[in-house]
């Protein structure tokens, strides 16, 4: 509808939306969580915390509705649909742009619980954001000298994660992909950083009666890869998706810390499931475009 708008202005409207959208829902985010601060009892804090993510998934509902509106994106998804809301996932994702998060919260809205990310402990003052992110219990992370307290921290956080369903996301590259942060790392992969390990690790030993899957998540942008500026503001774009269901098996549980012989398991095993990714990558940026879903 609004696709003939100027660029600029297309994305300065599509901006105010995002903002006042996400002013709304914050402050709801912010009374329901206080109400479940000053009331200690389990129960009540439960169903506090699915209200809370009932208001989060509103607010990306209503972030898609402005997408719809705005521009005309080709979506070409495999594997998104045989996934349950009432399921606990562990999401893993390539990382090149912000767009990537807006992209999985496009395709798992409705399908999957809420996203959850392991956050630094400075984003907690990101004026609303901060505090909307605290009140939805994402765990904000305090890097300390001590690998041994950060691993502590890490899961004390999936504790939280036990309470409702929940899809913990992990892009494991620990930052967004480029081609010298590629050739500074001295990256074995074409269009990969090193994955880093320890994260799922912990998240895998500490929630593995919860899991349900872990969802191998592959995001490519046939046309060059837009920052979140120039997807505000583009008319159209293409984005290909491809999610991959993978078990949580007992050979990825262990003490990632101490055992070494797990540790260097699970490091072949990550190496090889992002070999594949790379592999992957290079495909579907070489086959023909998405088709319109």
């Amino acid at each position: 509808m609004l696709e003939s708008l100027p660029d600029p202005v297309r994305g300065a409207f599509s901006l105010v939306v995002l903002a006042v959208n996400t002013v709304f829902w914050c402050l709801l985010l912010f009374l329901v969580a206080l109400c479940k601060l000053v009331i200690p009892i389990k129960g009540w804090r439960a169903f506090c915390s699915k209200i809370l993510n009932a208001f989060g998934q509103n607010w990306i509902a209503i972030n898609n509705l402005g997408l719809h509106y705005t521009k005309k994106i080709q979506w070409d998804v495999e594997g998104a649909d045989a996934l349950s809301p009432n399921q606990w996932y562990l999401v893993v994702a390539n990382h090149q742009t912000w767009v990537d998060i807006v992209v999985l919260q496009k395709i798992f809205r409705g399908k999957a619980p809420m996203l959850k990310f392991f956050l630094k402990k400075e984003l907690i003052w990101v004026p609303f954001l901060g505090m909307a992110w605290w009140a939805l219990d994402f765990p904000f992370m305090r890097r300390s000298s001590s690998v041994q307290k950060d691993f502590e921290t890490a899961r004390s956080a999936c504790e939280k994660f036990k309470i409702v369903p929940v899809s913990v996301m992990n892009f494991l590259e620990g930052t967004r992909f480029t081609s010298e942060k590629r050739q500074k790392q001295d990256s074995p992969f074409k269009h990969l950083l090193k994955p880093k390990a320890a994260g799922i690790a912990i998240v895998l030993d500490a929630m593995e009666e919860r899991l349900h899957s872990i969802l191998d998540v592959t995001i490519v942008y046939p046309e060059g890869v837009p920052d979140i500026w120039a997807f505000l503001c583009s008319r159209s774009m293409a984005v290909k998706v491809l999610v991959r269901h993978l078990p949580v098996t007992k050979e990825l549980i262990g003490d990632y810390l101490t055992d070494r012989e797990f540790r260097r398991h699970f490091n072949n095993w990550l190496n090889t499931l992002w070999a594949e990714k790379d592999n992957l990558i290079e495909r579907l940026l070489q086959t023909s475009g998405p088709s319109l879903r």
